[in-house]
């Protein structure tokens, strides 16, 4: 709070009553008393004075400035901090020592005012660094990390009383308390954990010091691996699927046998739960480049994908040893390759690219046609816009909307009596089920539509994701 505040309340009573005035409207209605001239003016000049007496404290580096200082208080880091005598490269504690001690051969009677409990700039935090370091290093027993960012919690008011303070008595061009206890807490933790490196953007680690209490919170910063997986292994979800029954509650129920999950496991629980167990970390959260339906396989060179670690305890983890390990305990269902360290930016990378993708579709139809002419007519689909409105078995989780989508090639069709089978590749979104059976006419043109019969998909297959 601004010190003339007070005196500033009084002088706006002073002029809201009319002082300045002659003229009194309610004369004629309330009796006035009149105030002596003599009892105004000495209550004006006392207000004067306290404003005079705050623009005459003299600042540093005068020497009266910094004797002011030192009797109000002023520790030796803030004393080193605002006194503005600092050589490039000293300590402030030291140069705060230094400056005491040419304060005191000057006047060997100066003290600090009675009453006065702690320093006024900083409320003696500067000298609880080393009980600050000491709960920073065990707020982060048995955490890995290297690159680690500082935040310090003050509260409003000490932060503008500080700044108050600074701007009347100290020396221009002296640093805010924040900046300059954020340097000490780092230079003090760094010689209790050596070859830790205090960063600003992209930490491992982010720690929170609050001034009040003195507390220090740890977040553990997520880590990131990107990979891409293979699923060889049908009825196998992306992601973990809570049960329908019980909605993944812990304990579960009878009916998903006490997992909480409708499936016993999905890519993301093969992939990442080993490596929770490499990392330490609390919790996982699995990122893909799109996803392929229950009853899909992907294939080829696999779906790109981005594992979140989150609040790993270990970092330095052998990539290629985790891989061998995901790969042997999901022998059969899945398998990843190409794993490698990643970041938050890769996430929103492989989330928003609209890669084409290869499929291998087979499917039945009743059709009645030559295999030439079933062969020609699917084979006109090559180069097709198609109108796909919301398939009915989405509708529920996604909006009622007409999407185009081209189907970009179709090669390899095999007839083998009822049964059709082709490759096809197309544009990123494509509803590729409801190409061959149209979904009641709601993706036009379909399979369905050109050989002019129902038609039913027996199995799908992703081929390929043409990400790179």
């Amino acid at each position: 709070m601004d010190p003339d505040s007070e005196e500033d309340d009084d002088w706006t009573k002073y002029a809201d009553t009319g002082y300045v005035s002659s003229y009194d409207p309610w004369a004629d209605m309330v009796p006035v008393t009149e105030i002596e001239e003599e009892e105004y003016d000495d209550e004006f000049d006392e207000f004067d004075d306290g404003a005079s007496a705050r623009r005459d404290i003299p600042r540093c580096p005068a020497p009266s400035g910094i004797e002011h200082a030192i009797r109000l208080g002023t520790c030796n880091h803030c004393l080193g901090r605002v006194a503005g005598v600092r050589i490039a490269g000293d300590p402030l504690q030291l140069v705060g020592e230094r400056v005491r001690e040419q304060a005191l051969e000057r006047d060997s009677n100066l003290k600090i005012d009675e009453g006065i409990d702690c320093c006024p700039f900083c409320e003696d935090l500067f000298l609880e660094l080393n009980l600050i370091a000491e709960r920073i290093v065990g707020a982060v027993e048995g955490v890995e990390f290297t690159k680690v960012q500082l935040g310090i919690h003050f509260s409003k008011d000490h932060v503008a009383a500080e700044e108050v303070l600074r701007s009347t008595l100290a020396a221009t061009g002296s640093r805010p308390l924040k900046a300059t206890l954020s340097d000490a807490i780092q230079s003090t933790v760094a010689e209790k954990l050596p070859g830790i490196v205090w960063v600003k953007e992209r930490p491992e680690l982010m720690l929170l010091f609050d001034t009040l209490t003195l507390g220090v919170n740890a977040d553990i910063r997520a880590l990131f691996l990107y990979g891409r997986y293979r699923k060889l292994e049908r009825g196998i979800p992306q992601t973990r699927w809570p049960c329908r029954a019980c909605r993944g509650r812990d304990g579960g129920c009878e009916s998903c046998n006490g997992t909480g999950q409708q499936y016993p496991y999905s890519i993301q629980s093969l992939v990442c739960e080993p490596m929770i167990e490499s990392s330490g970390a609390i919790s996982d959260a699995f990122h893909g480049m799109g996803r392929e339906d229950i009853d899909v396989r992907c294939l080829g060179e696999g779906r790109p994908f981005v594992a979140e670690l989150k609040s790993p305890l270990r970092r330095t983890l052998d990539l290629e040893k985790l891989t061998k390990s995901i790969n042997k305990a999901a022998e059969n269902q899945i398998e990843i390759h190409g794993l490698r360290f990643s970041n938050r930016a890769e996430v929103s990378r492989i989330k928003e690219t609209k890669a084409e993708k290869s499929y291998m579709i087979r499917f039945t139809s009743d059709h009645g046609l030559t295999d030439a002419e079933v062969s020609t007519r699917i084979q006109s689909l090559s180069g097709q816009m198609l109108e796909q409105q919301t398939p009915q078995r989405v509708a529920h989780r996604r909006a009622d909307k007409i999407r185009n989508r081209k189907v970009v090639s179709i090669e390899n069709i095999l007839i083998t009596d009822d049964e059709i089978q082709f490759d096809v590749r197309c544009e990123s979104g494509t509803y590729v089920k409801e190409l061959i059976h149209s979904d009641e006419g709601r993706t036009n043109p379909s399979v369905a539509a050109l050989l002019e019969t129902d038609c039913e998909v027996i199995l799908l297959d992703v081929k390929d994701i043409h990400a790179d």
